[in-house]
């Protein structure tokens, strides 16, 4: 099925989707070393790192102005972040106290006291703290260099593909100035700042190639395919044809796309799917509309507002809640209750030695009670058009369910005392992605209006593999025979319970597992937006009764190589060599 690997060719996380051809540009930032140094005036040290605060701080303002215009407000946000870092009274104290005490170097003591912090983080079992111990190497590396007053020179040219180890956030903003073609790091994942820029910017990207400094020389040709996260080097003529009528495809496919904007979603045979999108930051709310989405299957609240820091007040939520109600309107907005704890980051000091199966989702959620209220009236008064549905995340057990119900009416009466508008008969749904929850589908349907399965979670608890874990990630399936079998059932017993049943997570973006997953009979997918134009031309490309013959013939199956093999050769019958394009290996 796949090509054979040869040897110009790097593998890693197709970051963000698309494909670009052109020049290497190794960049790399001058690393500030420093020494164990005696000094002996320490109130000129003080002053001098008062300065160096002072500079880094404008720089980073002046980096955050551009970042606005660039990014929008929230993916700006991070630079605020990392002036706040400036402002610490705590660490500032500490490397004055230091300073003063020790007799040592202000850069020395800035390196080892900020260094604490960045060996916390890029320790942690959690990829978000992981790329955000980058953050603090570029501050860190930013007051030293002001320290000695050393000028940094950028001489970043236009219209390459940039290759390095990692792209700090400052980092982003410079190459948004010269029209970068796209980027591969060595390190970070589908959360750096890297993958998250290039996803808002649609510029491809591959990440994680770990390699890719070592092989790659500054001036070399490459192939960037961040569709299967493939860097090719100095291709030959064959690679760069394929490639060039690759890239002449997308642009085709994509006019083509753009036609599809206000058609249905419509198998041949008369099959309707809703399709819908999920929504991580509010800059992506016009993206959505723009690409036809009928309504949000799924809106990551805690993405929305980046609750690393604190958590917003009611007000703050029921108008950021409102704002994309309003905008989605007619169209129905699913919410999901903050979802934090395992591979997010949970904003309580707390150590667990395994956080995927710890205080994380509804679990945190009901031990906070006030944090859940808070949460539901906003969700609840932004439900006025009736166009607002809530969904709960990390359902085990039926008392969670149960729990939350009564604190959900408890929201209702305390709104109706003061004469709060809302929705009344708002629908309640769970996420399935827990065994538990899955074995449980008969009994949930009772109870609630609908479920979504997030099968980034549920595959990974069913087949016990980490799915950050790239020591096990070919043990990751989603065509497990287990996985089939876990949606059949869930799907069956949902539809008997006389509920919608959709799917949020990657797999439905997989375009090689659509048609299983509607011969499977999920009412509804929710994708990325950016994914949306290509998962509607496969709906509308094939029969929803040879959908069903692949699912019962996947279901009979006993190995992931099987079900692969199968749904693959569907694909390659049933659909166009511009679809085709995209899954080629």
């Amino acid at each position: 099925m796949k090509k054979p690997v040869t040897k110009n060719i790097l593998s890693g996380i197709p970051a963000a989707p698309g494909i670009a051809i052109g020049k290497a540009y190794l960049y790399q930032k001058d690393k500030e070393y420093v020494e164990k140094e005696a000094i002996e005036n320490t109130d000129a040290a003080v002053e001098s790192l008062k300065e160096a605060l002072e500079k880094s701080k404008k720089e980073l303002k002046k980096i955050f102005g551009l970042a606005v215009d660039k990014m929008g407000d929230k993916r700006a946000g991070i630079f605020e972040a990392q002036m706040m870092i400036l402002d610490d009274p705590v660490l500032i104290k500490n490397i004055v106290d230091r300073i003063q005490t020790e007799k040592l170097s202000p850069e020395y003591i800035v390196n080892d006291e900020i260094s604490k912090y960045q060996k916390i983080m890029s320790e942690s079992s959690e990829p978000y703290m992981k790329e955000r111990s980058h953050d603090i190497e570029d501050i860190k590396n930013r007051i030293i260099r002001n320290l000695r007053k050393k000028k940094w020179v950028s001489r970043i040219e236009s219209d390459v593909i940039v290759v390095t180890d990692v792209i700090t956030p400052a980092d982003t903003v410079l190459f948004t100035r010269v029209n970068v073609k796209g980027y591969v790091t060595n390190f970070g994942g589908l959360t750096s700042h890297a993958a998250i820029v290039a996803r808002s910017l649609n510029i491809p990207a591959v990440v994680g190639v770990h390699d890719a400094t070592e092989n790659i020389k500054n001036g070399d040709i490459l192939i960037l395919d961040g569709i299967h996260g493939k860097v090719i080097i100095n291709p030959d003529e064959d690679q760069l044809a394929e490639y060039k009528k690759r890239i002449e495809k997308l642009n085709e496919l994509d006019t083509q796309l753009a036609k599809l904007k206000n058609e249905p979603a419509v198998t041949i045979d008369g099959k309707k799917i809703l399709l819908q999108s999920n929504l991580d930051l509010i800059e992506e709310l016009d993206f959505v509309v723009e690409h036809g989405s009928e309504g949000i299957g799924l809106v990551r609240t805690e993405q929305i507002f980046d609750v690393t820091n604190s958590f917003p007040d009611e007000e703050e939520q029921y108008e950021m809640y409102s704002k994309i109600a309003q905008k989605l309107y007619p169209e129905f907005v699913v919410f999901r209750t903050f979802d934090i704890g395992g591979d997010k980051y949970l904003p309580v000091d707390i150590k667990e030695p395994n956080p995927f199966l710890g205080w994380r989702g509804i679990r945190f959620l009901l031990d906070n009670i006030n944090l859940l209220k808070t949460q539901l009236r906003a969700m609840l008064r932004a439900s006025a058009f009736k166009n607002v549905k809530i969904m709960l995340p990390m359902i085990s057990s039926i008392e969670e369910v149960r729990k939350t119900k009564e604190i959900l009416d408890e929201c209702k009466t305390g709104l109706e005392r003061e004469g709060k508008q809302f929705d009344q008969n708002i629908e309640l749904g769970i996420m399935i992605e827990v065994p538990s929850a899955a074995v449980l589908s008969k009994e949930f349907s009772d109870e609630v209006d609908f479920f979504s399965i997030g099968t980034n979670d549920l595959i990974q608890y069913i087949l016990a593999v980490d799915r950050g874990n790239e020591n096990v990630s070919e043990q990751y399936q989603e065509f497990h025979p287990a996985v089939v079998k876990a949606l059949d059932y869930i799907i069956k017993e949902g539809k008997k319970g006389n509920i919608s049943v959709s799917i949020c997570g990657e797999m439905a973006a997989d375009l090689l597992a659509v048609p299983l997953l509607i011969g499977l009979g999920l009412d509804a997918l929710s994708v990325s937006a950016s994914t949306l134009p290509r998962i509607k031309k496969t709906i509308r490309s094939i029969k929803f009764e040879d959908a069903k013959r692949l699912a019962n013939q996947c279901l009979s199956l006993k190995t992931e190589k099987e079900i692969k093999e199968k749904v693959y050769a569907f694909y390659k019958t049933h659909f166009t060599d511009e679809i085709e394009n995209l899954l080629e290996e």
